[in-house]
């Protein structure tokens, strides 16, 4: 995302220092409006979308930690940071646990909040950047999740290891992805190893390479994974599917910080930045002899439970449309037409095989359309089944109503009236649905 794109709200009643702000802001090329209180600033917000929206945090009528409670309810992918004087830090520390950004004290080198405004510029440009190439989508309206995406956040811009737990198909891999891009090793190599698909002594081949001549079959010098993430991330997957003689020799390379290819005693120095994940239950592991529990405490400084797609079914809308943008493009096949009943099934559905399944279930849908349109039909069998008798044909009719107009509000930024044409009634007919079906933006 380039600076003049990323759109940024000053408020402080202090207009003098709000106007020294955008002028240092403009010159970094940040596109910048003024709002001088909180309450001119939900006007503003309520007509045009920002990235940021930067406020003091003392101010009358309404404080910034009361425009940033507006701001998280009404606006959740806007970020805030907030100016403070010495004698607020406190209460700026306060702001940061309720969703802030960060802060930045009054006085300081502008310079330092730049630095705060680009990694902002970094984080949007890189979910951007998942949300288009990936398989997965980094924006959320699940708490759960995104306390998750917070901790990740934070926990990506120091070195310490990092467990990601979490069922088969969460994500893990792709969070994983994220905390490097967040990190400052963004630059150097991000280097996955899937535990489970190696047997021992390949994995340990793979992991720290060999020397020519150390096996039967070892032609060449190969160099591991370890020192392929070398100044960058080496991402263990599955770690609870290693064995324990692989575990003391992974034990030791993070106590050394160094490892030692097969059939040599030279020690090489490495340095690297650990994220490990697992869908296994660790200290179920641990207390039956099968795990580490030494090996345990070194990978799990920071450890993030990810929760599965059905405790955070409000995101399957926008994962469902994600998946149908993405693979029909993919595939270059065009759908025209996605029949009610199969929104309403799958918004209904389970998903054991979280968010992998659901990609799957989509490719399925599109490969199978014909002529552009996607039918219920062509949904696997354990779709099929009629409506229970608390569930009629009308509640079947207005589930499916919610999630069509939920997607023409997205495709429209949640534009009133654009959304409103589209759907071919009148804005107060879609307020009135908006509320009827408590749908938030």
């Amino acid at each position: 995302m380039h600076p003049t794109h990323f759109k940024i709200l000053l408020v402080d009643d202090e207009k003098e220092y709000l106007d020294v702000i955008k002028l240092i802001l403009e010159a970094n090329q940040f596109k910048v409006k003024t709002a001088s209180s909180g309450k001119q600033a939900l006007k503003i917000l309520s007509k045009e979308s920002f990235d940021l929206v930067i406020t003091d945090l003392i101010m009358p009528e309404m404080t910034g930690l009361e425009l940033l409670d507006a701001i998280k309810e009404k606006y959740s992918d806007t970020e805030v940071i907030l100016f403070t004087g010495y004698g607020s830090v406190q209460n700026a520390v306060e702001a940061m646990k309720k969703g802030a950004f960060s802060y930045f004290i009054k006085g300081h080198d502008p310079d330092e909040l730049i630095i705060e405004i680009k990694k902002i510029v970094k984080l949007r440009k890189y979910i951007k950047r998942v949300d288009e190439k990936s398989d997965y989508v980094l924006e959320t309206k699940n708490a759960g999740f995104k306390k998750v995406l917070d901790t990740i956040e934070k926990a990506a811009k120091s070195d310490v290891s990092i467990l990601l737990l979490g069922e088969s198909g969460v994500g893990k891999e792709i969070l994983a992805q994220y905390i490097h891009q967040l990190s400052t090793r963004s630059e150097e190599a991000f280097v996955p190893v899937n535990c489970h698909a190696f047997s021992e002594s390949l994995l340990e081949s793979e992991l720290f390479g060999h020397e020519k001549g150390a096996f039967t079959g070892a032609d060449d010098t190969r160099i591991g994974r370890f020192e392929a993430a070398d100044y960058g991330t080496l991402f263990l997957d599955e770690i609870g599917d290693t064995s324990l003689n692989i575990q003391v020799k992974l034990l030791r390379s993070l106590e050394s910080k160094a490892i030692e290819r097969i059939g040599s005693n030279q020690l090489r120095e490495i340095d690297y930045r650990l994220v490990c994940a697992t869908n296994k239950n660790l200290n179920d592991l641990i207390a039956e002899g099968q795990f580490r529990e030494d090996l345990f405490y070194r990978i799990s400084t920071i450890t993030v439970t990810i929760p599965p797609l059905r405790e955070r079914k409000e995101d399957l809308p926008a994962l469902i449309q994600f998946f149908f943008d993405k693979i029909k493009k993919d595939m270059k096949k065009e759908i025209t037409h996605v029949e009610d009943l199969v929104y309403t099934r799958l918004l209904q559905y389970e998903y054991p095989g979280n968010i992998r399944e659901l990609k799957n279930i989509i490719e399925r849908l599109v490969v199978l359309s014909v002529n552009g349109e996607i039918l219920a039909e062509d949904l696997p069998e354990h779709f099929e089944g009629e409506p229970t008798e608390k569930e009629t044909l009308r509640s079947y009719r207005e589930q499916a109503e919610k999630v069509f107009i939920i997607k023409v509000l997205e495709e429209n930024n949640y534009n009133m009236t654009k959304s409103a044409a589209a759907l071919g009634i009148s804005r107060r007919q879609l307020f009135n649905k908006v509320e009827r079906y408590k749908i938030e933006k």
